[in-house]
């Protein structure tokens, strides 16, 4: 059988070897670094949210009786002033039954003139010895029970006119009616709880969102933070508003937890009006000047290395950076350390540094130690032949390599 020399064997190992050597060098030689320059400028720190608008003061009108609506006085967007007559709820049943009382009140008077002259008459009898001591008696006690049944009918008439002045319903304040929920000739039951008819809102150029922030913001929303916001009939205008409470009661809606956060809100113009959805963007923090980098760059590893470590906090005294900041709770002032790559001028390949980061727009980060205006950072990386690496997953798993 024939053999093949053993030199040339050798020979063909090393020359496989030379070749992957030689690819290795040439594919490393082709690896492009895409950089960023660290700016500076403003960055916010905002948390988000979703809420309704409503008047600061809404009022339900209801009706304490039962009955036929007989005319209306208010609709829609009708102005009242407090006092005003507003709804007649047909009275006539109820006026027969303040004639009934005022009947039965006048008969029960009657019988106490006539219990209050026998009474009398039978003192008088029996002083002259002329009638027994219990005929005084039992004439005592017809009066005082006259007495009393006057004060019964007193008490149903007085009800009865109470029901009856109930059937004119007026404005318990000053405002603008946002909702009529009867119309003429409908019939009103109030024998569980009272029918609402309008609903009246007291000053609709101050108005409130009830917005729902979530247990894990919640911590950065203190009282007179800045507040901005968008609604649906008015996408490319921005709103302004301040918070004025953050109410302890937990709304717990599907296993999530929000709080609900009250911002005041100006609407001198009128164009917010009550239901409008919100989207809310609390001011937490805000920096004027502050050096800035995408967050692109803390999310980028080289290829050869391993899952960022999980970002540690600062627990130093002091962590809250001085200078143009606007107080937004310690929660999102304390530093978080975390590694960027930063390829130096001339450099063939970026430096990893570890840097320390302050508040995050979502976008940018600001940068608080460990790199310096100007440096360039990298974002990604190209390889000759191959498409780019993106940054790693921030949920988890390495880069994915090409």
């Amino acid at each position: 059988m024939f053999k093949r020399p053993i030199p040339l064997t050798i020979a063909a190992v090393v020359l496989i070897a030379a070749a992957l050597l030689l690819y290795r060098c040439t594919s490393s030689s082709g690896v492009t670094y895409q950089t960023v320059p660290v700016t500076r400028g403003p960055i916010t720190q905002a948390v988000t949210a979703t809420g309704t608008l409503n008047p600061v003061q809404n009022v339900q009108v209801g009706s304490q009786v039962s009955g036929n609506i007989q005319k209306l006085f208010a609709d829609f967007n009708s102005t009242v002033k407090a006092g005003e007559v507003i709804a007649q709820i047909d009275p006539v049943v109820f006026q027969a039954s303040v004639n009934q009382a005022d009947g039965d009140l006048a008969n029960a008077r009657a019988a106490l003139e006539l219990a209050q002259i026998n009474e009398t008459r039978t003192q008088a009898l029996v002083a002259k010895q002329n009638s027994a001591q219990s005929d005084l008696d039992q004439a005592t006690a017809n009066l005082h029970q006259a007495e009393a049944n006057v004060k019964i009918k007193q008490g149903a008439l007085e009800k009865a006119q109470a029901d009856l002045d109930h059937c004119t319903i007026t404005s318990p304040i000053d405002g603008i009616v946002i909702s009529r929920n009867v119309d003429v000739g409908q019939t009103v039951a109030a024998s569980l709880q009272a029918p609402v008819i309008f609903t009246i809102a007291n000053d609709l150029s101050k108005m409130q969102i009830d917005a729902n922030v979530a247990e894990a913001d919640v911590g950065g929303v203190t009282i007179d933070q800045e507040v901005d916001f968008t609604v649906d009939a008015f996408p490319t205008r921005t709103f302004q508003g301040k918070v004025v409470q953050v109410r302890n009661a937990p709304i717990t809606v599907q296993n999530v937890v929000t709080y609900d956060t009250v911002i005041g809100v100006s609407n001198q113009d009128q164009k917010l009006k009550p239901g409008m959805t919100a989207n809310v963007s609390i001011v937490a923090a805000h920096r004027d000047d502050a050096v800035k980098i995408p967050n692109s760059a803390l999310r980028f590893r080289m290829p050869d290395q391993t899952p960022s470590p999980a970002p540690k906090r600062d627990q130093s005294p002091g962590a809250r950076p001085p200078g143009n900041s606007k107080p937004g709770g310690n929660r999102q002032e304390r530093r978080i350390e975390r590694t960027v790559y930063v390829l130096a001028p001339g450099a063939s390949k970026p430096t990893a540094v570890t840097i320390k980061t302050g508040i995050s727009d979502g976008v940018t980060t600001e940068i608080l130690e460990g790199v310096k205006e100007g440096d360039r950072v990298v974002i990604g990386m190209t390889e000759s032949g191959a498409t780019q690496t993106p940054a790693s997953n921030p949920f988890g798993g390495g880069p994915r390599r090409p």
